[in-house]
Formats: structure tokens, C-alpha cells, sequence
């Protein structure tokens, strides 16, 4: 869904242009070549990664809702978070790979996750593959950029504290937009352009699905309304307590929580709108490599090599380490390859908050 954020309207200084970054041809072609033999994705590995992580996943929940402890329940509800925000991430992969290589995996994950999370594969493919286009990078047209940066202070615990609310968000998506859409076609167009994609610019309108989009869309968002309203009515009746339904909205919101946290340290966001080159791109994006231990966790399923996959988005999640192995090892330490990795997450917040903080 598009993020609550476009609700606000962004205060911000004009910023001055960046300085025009040069493609460094030396990495990119070296970048490739010694990641050809890397592109086949392990089926073997995509399912037993998925399938763990979902069953983990609700497990833990099951045991958060029917534990007497509260402590239990809150270490429960923990692993609960972590092991669906992990599934959860395998949206990016679907959005990636071309479904001939891993058939009916993207099927496969709406059932485990995409429904069951109201988080259907079509809300990401179709609009991620946009953030990777060349023009669109960092632009106005880029569905997955903001100058955060460039922004008033205030405006990052906003990006944050908003995420808290998606759960609701979908919820009402999907079981009130979604019906009355049908009835209403101008809320339709509106419920397709504005809240059906996860995005986090506030002017990004996705276009109408048509064709086969159109009746996989149809598919999964009749399967999400039918859950939505489902467990509404469950609520409702007393088949699910309350105290069941706050701790999976819970869980839920801090998947939601920690995936923006990761957003908001996955890019540098210094780019005010200009058309940048591929190096540059590059450079505005984040790897954190080992040894940081702690993004395993808050960037699973191999989103801790943000930048290396924008260099190479086709590269399946688990052999980005070997990539960057490679490529490091490859580099002289002055190649612009080595100035996109960084520690962890607490250094990244920091230097986004310091940029905020900078007077234009």
C-alpha cells in the first residue's frame, strides 16, 4: 500500500544539484564478469528458506496468542516478527526472477505469506522493477525514493512511526476499499493508482493492470478481501479474542516497523530528483557486509548487498555473498565498488539524521 506518508506534505530547502558522478566502466564490467556463473537461483534453497521461515513464523504466533506468560508471549511474538518479516522479504526475489526458473514459486508465496500477510505479490512487481530502471532512479517517477536527506529533521521518526499503521491500512484495503470498488469505478481506479503499491512517494499512481497482471491481480486481491473480511467477521464473533487479533496486528506492525527501518537505511536518499548514472546509483545505495552479525536479521534474504543488486538485481538473494566476495577481492581499495559498504544500521541512521540537520 502506498505509504501513509502521502498524507504529508514535505518541507524541505532546496538543495543544491549533486556533482555529476562518472560511470566507472572498470567496476561494472568487472562486476559481471566475475558473477556470470552466479545467476541460476537454487530452487532447493528458495523453498526451504520460505518454508521454514513462514512455518517458524506462525508457530511462534500460535505460541504468543496461547501462552499464560507475558514474557512468553512477548519473546514469542519477537521470533514471530522476524521469522514472517524474513518470508515477507521474499517479494523482492518474486519481483525479481523469471517465473520459468522457479515455477510456481510466486504462487506458492502468496499462499504462505502475500495472502495470509494482505501483502499479494502484485502490490511490489510492477512498481519495484521502476526503482531499477536507469532513468527513473531517485527521480519524481521512482516509486521507491524520497530525498530524505535533503529533509527536515522531523521528517525521518514520521518515515518510521507511520509504518506502525499498515496493518490497518490493509486491513481496510482489503476489506472495505476492495468491495466497494467494485461498486464504485472511480474508488476502483483510485483504490488501483493509490493503495495498491509499496511504495513511499507520495506522487507515484500506478497504472491499471491489464491482461494476465490483470487476472492475477484479480485472483489475489479477491483471495486478500475474502481473508480480510473473514477475520474481521472472526473478531467480530469472539472466534478470535481480542487479545489474539492485537497481538498478530502487533507482530504484524513490527515486521511493518523494522522493513522501514531497513528501507530508510537501504539508500542514501541525496538525490533531489536529477537522472544519475549507474555509479552513482550505486553510491547512493547501502551494503552492509560481514562481519556485522545483526543484519542477517534486519536485512534478510539478502538485502544486506542493497547496492551490489542494483548493480546486478539479477543475481538471486544467496549468492550475493559470494558476489561480493568476488568483486572485493577483485577491486583495487580506491574502486568505488568499497564506498557504498558500512558497519550496521546505527552509523547509517546517523549520517541520514546529520544531512537533515544541515542547513540549505
Amino acid at each position: 500500500m502506498t505509504s501513509a506518508m502521502t498524507t504529508l506534505t514535505f518541507d524541505r530547502s532546496a538543495a543544491p544539484a549533486r556533482l555529476a558522478v562518472a560511470d566507472d566502466r572498470a567496476m561494472l564490467k568487472a562486476a559481471a564478469e566475475a558473477t556470470r556463473d552466479l545467476n541460476t537461483p537454487n530452487a532447493a534453497i528458495y523453498w526451504g528458506d520460505l518454508i521454514a521461515s513462514a512455518l517458524v513464523g506462525y508457530a511462534a504466533l500460535v505460541g504468543a496468542v496461547t501462552v499464560a506468560s507475558t514474557g512468553w508471549t512477548v519473546v514469542l511474538a519477537v521470533v514471530s516478527m522476524l521469522a514472517l518479516y524474513r518470508a515477507m522479504s521474499f517479494i523482492h526475489e518474486v519481483s525479481h526472477m523469471k517465473h520459468a526458473n522457479l515455477p510456481h514459486f510466486r504462487a506458492g508465496w502468496n499462499v504462505l505469506v502475500g495472502v495470509p500477510m494482505l501483502i499479494p505479490s502484485f502490490m511490489y512487481e510492477g512498481v519495484h522493477n521502476l526503482h531499477h530502471a536507469k532513468t527513473r532512479y531517485g527521480t519524481s517517477e521512482d516509486p521507491e525514493y524520497l530525498p530524505l536527506a535533503l529533509m527536515k529533521p522531523w521528517t525521518l521518526p514520521v518515515f518510521i512511526l507511520v509504518s506502525a499503521l499498515a496493518p490497518v491500512g490493509l486491513l481496510i484495503r482489503y476489506a472495505l476499499l476492495s468491495p466497494l470498488s467494485l461498486l464504485v469505478p472511480s474508488l476502483r481506479r483510485a483504490v488501483v493508482e493509490r493503495y495498491s503499491a509499496l511504495a513511499i512517494n507520495p506522487h507515484f499512481r500506478r497504472r491499471m493492470p491489464e491482461g494476465e497482471a490483470k487476472s492475477l491481480w484479480n485472483r489475489l486481491e479477491a483471495a486478500c478481501s475474502l481473508w480480510a473480511l473473514a477475520l474481521v467477521a472472526m473478531v467480530a464473533t469472539g472466534v478470535i479474542s481480542i487479545r489474539a487479533f492485537a497481538i498478530g496486528m502487533a507482530v504484524a506492525a513490527g515486521v511493518a516497523v523494522v522493513n522501514q527501518l531497513r528501507t530508510l537505511v537501504a539508500h542514501l536518499w541525496e538525490n533531489e530528483g536529477e537522472a544519475m548514472t549507474v555509479t552513482a546509483q550505486y553510491l547512493d545505495t547501502v551494503n552492509v557486509p560481514p562481519p556485522a552479525l545483526l543484519p542477517m536479521l534486519w536485512a534478510p534474504v539478502g538485502l544486506r548487498y542493497h547496492a551490489l543488486h542494483h548493480l546486478l538485481p539479477g543475481v538471486p538473494y544467496h549468492h550475493l555473498g559470494e558476489a561480493h566476495r568476488r568483486i572485493s577481492a577483485l577491486l583495487a581499495a580506491d574502486s568505488p565498488y568499497h564506498k557504498a559498504s558500512y558497519r550496521g544500521m546505527p552509523g547509517l541512521v546517523w549520517k541520514i539524521a546529520k544531512s537533515t540537520m544541515v542547513t540549505r
